[in-house]
């Protein structure tokens, strides 16, 4: 399949690609273990924003380079930089900003985790609707161990979505980090593959998402998203609205009735 690059990064430790309509997002310091700079997190920031408005884009995989890691957190050097409160409360904004603009991409996204994803890695992590983990993976946020700072309340919430609030205060008390199994037991990891097979599976997952109709995964996403955040079943006419109105589910009434493949559009 074609590769192209028609989105740059302003770093080059962060690489764009579009494989059809699956972009790839690559964490690129696999020397640093792909430890986050400001430069990386705005990135990721733009190439979410950059997703949504290319309709060729149909799924986002992230990915880190080399067999290492995933996302090895913010690389702590930069911590350095700090010297008033003031520093402290805007990284943790600015954190809830960068991972939300991943949680909140329109299209489905994709974890592919091979090694370490450990603090902010861990949060991209959870942030993206589906992670594929190769055997040797690890997750967790061992900062009661290593920094010895916190985490926000954001972060919290999404560490407790999947793994609950008794296993999240085990985790982050103990410092340790969840393995593959342990992980695809708790619901973390989606799949695990061995690390050979990891990219060529999440990237057959990410085609067959993509094959799909645009307008029901966007509404599923959205009503999950929705669930999750207000704790409450509520009315969605937008979104059944968005699916039944749509081009695409005339098409695809008319594909079933013609026995052939609907051409979805995303309109």
């Amino acid at each position: 399949m074609a590769v192209e690059a028609d989105f740059a990064p302003r770093t080059t430790d962060l690489a764009y690609e579009r494989r059809g309509a699956v972009a790839v997002v690559t964490f690129n310091r696999p020397d640093a273990r792909n430890a986050m700079t400001w430069d990386m997190y705005q990135g990721l920031y733009d190439a979410c924003a950059h997703v949504d408005e290319d309709e060729r884009v149909r799924v986002l995989v992230l990915r880190g380079a080399g067999d290492k890691a995933f996302v090895a957190g913010t690389d702590i050097a930069q911590f350095r930089q700090f010297t008033t409160p003031q520093h402290f409360i805007d990284y943790e904004t600015k954190q809830n900003r960068n991972i939300g603009r991943v949680e909140a991409v329109k299209k489905p996204t994709i974890a592919m985790i091979r090694g370490y994803a450990v603090g902010g890695g861990a949060n991209i992590a959870l942030a993206c609707d589906l992670r594929i983990a190769a055997t040797d993976a690890k997750l967790g946020v061992p900062i009661a161990k290593t920094l010895g700072n916190t985490v926000s309340i954001a972060t919290l919430a999404r560490i407790m979505s999947y793994v609950g609030p008794a296993r999240t205060k085990e985790l982050l008390f103990t410092a340790r980090l969840i393995g593959a199994e342990e992980g695809k037991a708790a619901g973390v990891f989606n799949e695990v593959v061995e690390p050979e097979r990891l990219e060529a599976r999440t990237m057959e997952l990410a085609e067959q998402i993509a094959a799909n109709a645009p307008l029901t995964i966007r509404s599923v996403k959205e009503g999950v998203r929705r669930l999750l955040e207000h704790g409450r079943i509520e009315e969605a006419e937008d979104l059944v609205l968005m699916a039944y109105m749509s081009d695409d589910f005339r098409e695809g009434v008319e594909a079933f009735l013609a026995k052939r493949v609907p051409n979805w559009r995303g309109r």
